[in-house]
């Protein structure tokens, strides 16, 4: 799909929406080793991440090597290992499997969720890594670390100078009453044009214009926040809706379908307040304490983001990733940002990319 083309505006960004989390650098887990005889085949990153739907069965998370132009499976024994090397990936033994990765996470979530947290499974360090933000003192830093020394050598805590905050100021912009975000991507429902852009810009904005004071161009029909981040918006004015992300250079990126993100995967941002900018995919399935609530199944990058990018498009060539959910630091010293994965938001609203 693609994003319509809106003229670009800037103004002061009001309200609601992303949330930061603090660059990790990874770490290496002392006891995990390739297995032998790996015979990996050379794959692009959407073979890569077509591979990895194929391995989930019995492994321990995965990630795509782009220097080597090869998927990493972590598995914990020589049987599932073989099995990996067969479908041409290769197989990384390591010590904790994914069913006792998926536990810590649940004891994080019963025990450790504090405004100010957030979590995700690394799959080259093999751990869960935590991160509490500038926020977390006294007792709730007390209660983390408690936890989080209980679980033993499976969760991994650091520290981030940031603060994990809303932020909606971030495609094209889309403006509302008081707040400014970015359009994610375009779709078809029933046959019906609507847009794609953050749950807490949808939950802030139920009239949207594409400039500020400007003739309604879309209402929102549904929104999601938090748990997800995701909302729906329906056109209701004569705009162009191309299926395409803006690049902000005088040329767009066309877009034809949407894909689960690989560990690994190179990835571009679109956004109103930042326009593009690339980085890596970090992690999957993380899980950040916003202090609205949780939102769970994000995908975590090394991409910077600043207010008014929120709900702007993640994507790999024409390929639809996510929506920026929100994140830490800034496009001048760096930073770190979570996206939610564009396949859920679709399938929960019954869209298409288009």
């Amino acid at each position: 799909m693609k994003h319509r083309r809106i003229p670009r505006r800037r103004t002061m960004l009001a309200g609601a929406g992303a949330l930061a989390l603090a660059a990790t650098a990874t770490v290496t887990l002392a006891n995990a080793h390739a297995a032998p005889a790996s015979a990996a085949a050379a794959l692009s990153p959407s073979a890569a991440t077509a591979l990895a739907s194929q391995l989930k069965a019995g492994t321990a998370g995965a990630y795509y090597d782009a220097a080597a132009r090869k998927l990493v499976v972590n598995v914990v024994d020589e049987a599932s290992a073989a099995t990996v090397r067969a479908k041409g990936a290769e197989a990384r033994i390591v010590r904790h499997s994914m069913a006792q990765l998926d536990a810590a996470r649940r004891t994080l979530k019963a025990r450790a969720t504090i405004p100010g947290t957030a979590w995700a499974m690394d799959p080259r360090s093999n751990k869960v890594v935590v991160t509490a933000d500038r926020t977390v003192t006294g007792a709730a830093l007390a209660r983390l670390t408690k936890v989080t020394k209980g679980l033993g050598d499976t969760v991994e805590l650091r520290r981030s100078k940031g603060e994990f905050k809303p932020l909606i100021a971030g495609g094209d912009a889309i403006w509302g009453s008081g707040a400014r975000c970015s359009l994610g991507f375009n779709v078809v429902k029933d046959g019906q044009p609507y847009f794609l852009t953050a749950g807490h810009c949808g939950n802030a904005v139920k009239s949207w214009s594409d400039q500020q004071g400007g003739q309604e161009i879309a209402t929102t029909e549904e929104s999601t926040f938090p748990g997800s981040d995701y909302s729906l918006s329906k056109y209701t004015g004569d705009t162009a809706h191309p299926s395409e992300v803006d690049l902000y250079n005088g040329s767009t990126q066309k877009i034809t379908q949407a894909a689960d993100a690989t560990v690994g995967e190179k990835v571009q941002r679109s956004g109103s307040t930042t326009q593009v900018h690339d980085g890596t995919v970090k992690a999957l399935n993380a899980s950040v304490n916003y202090q609205e609530g949780t939102v769970d199944g994000l995908i975590q990058t090394d991409v910077c983001a600043e207010p008014g990018d929120s709900g702007g498009a993640l994507f790999d060539g024409e390929s639809a990733l996510g929506l920026t959910s929100g994140g830490s630091g800034d496009c001048s010293s760096g930073g770190e940002t979570f996206f939610q994965p564009v396949p859920a938001a679709l399938q929960a609203y019954g869209a298409q990319i288009g």
